[in-house]
């Protein structure tokens, strides 16, 4: 996951573009093109996509996940399709996304094994797998000599912490596997444009985000509202906007390689890029200032027993 080629960047930059929502839905052909040179342009040389995402149609990214089902058969052929939409002759890193429970963990294993030994992708990575789910792959590759998982996927933000800074990092100092975390913003709430109500524009207005609607309109989605306010008051401080504050959280944890951008424009990527600078100006005390506001910094119970 260090290095990746096609590229004279030696390591991978901390912010990457994916295109999950925006790619094919809420973004036209030619501003996608833009977003991806800004992006590149920027310095940013991790490009995350999928063989479902906008039906397949793009192929101009270094990343690809494998969607429906874990098969060896699958993972095969549905690399083949996606390196051939994406006119490459590899890809850096192919994800496994969501565990299947059709598959059995070695089987899995052998196959990625196999596409990485064939020259198809030069490391593999698991999104949204549990610690125990990651831990089993790793333990069977060792077993028979195969090639281990290298990163988690994972949500990652205000309001998900557990995964990221409880569990995975156990797994990063055991066996180092990192994490690639993604919806920074929470799907732009964290950007404050849901404090008002929803807007047309906006991704939960859009078809097939209901759940979105649903959640802010909740008790805790109101509570959480109020939480962003505030640390709206804590970004005017800063001097920087909320978005890049947020950004800027997740990239000050431990164990987290890259963070993943999701945008509709350049003026959006361009502003989150902007994160990389306030990172420097989350001090320990202002990060306990936001543990503080956020209330859910989560406990290691175990840590704490052996004190």
């Amino acid at each position: 996951l260090r290095c990746l080629t096609g590229d004279d960047r030696s390591l991978l930059s901390c912010l990457g573009l994916g295109t999950w929502v925006t790619f094919g839905s809420q973004i036209s052909d030619e501003m996608a093109e833009s977003v991806m040179t800004v992006a590149y342009d920027s310095g940013v040389n991790l490009f995350d996509t999928a063989e479902v995402y906008a039906s397949g149609r793009y192929s101009t990214d270094c990343l690809a996940e494998t969607e429906r089902g874990l098969s060896r058969k699958h993972i095969i052929e549905g690399l083949r399709g996606s390196l051939s939409r994406l006119q490459l002759d590899y890809v850096d890193i192919v994800f496994a996304n969501r565990t299947d429970v059709n598959a059995p963990m070695e089987e899995i294993v052998r196959a990625m094994t196999f596409v990485i030994e064939q020259g198809m992708a030069m490391y593999w990575g698991t999104s949204r797998w549990n610690v125990v789910e990651i831990m089993e792959a790793y333990s069977i590759a060792r077993q028979f000599n195969l090639i281990p998982p290298v990163c988690e996927q994972a949500e990652y933000h205000y309001f998900q912490r557990d995964k990221v800074e409880l569990h995975l990092p156990e797994l990063y100092h055991k066996i180092g596997v990192g994490a690639m975390t993604w919806s920074p913003l929470a799907c732009g709430l964290l950007t404050g444009k849901y404090n008002e109500g929803v807007p047309e524009s906006s991704r939960a207005a859009m078809k097939g985000y209901a759940w979105l609607k649903e959640r802010l309109c909740s008790d805790e989605g109101k509570k959480q509202l109020s939480k962003i306010k505030e640390l709206h008051l804590l970004a005017d401080r800063l001097n920087c906007t909320a978005a890049q504050l947020a950004i800027a959280w997740c990239l000050r944890s431990e164990g987290v390689s890259s963070v993943l951008l999701g945008v509709s424009n350049t003026e959006q990527l361009l502003e989150n890029l902007g994160s990389v600078r306030v990172l420097s100006q989350l001090t320990p005390p202002l990060i306990a200032e936001m543990d503080a506001l956020l209330g859910n910094k989560p406990r290691n119970v175990k840590k704490e027993a052996r004190r």
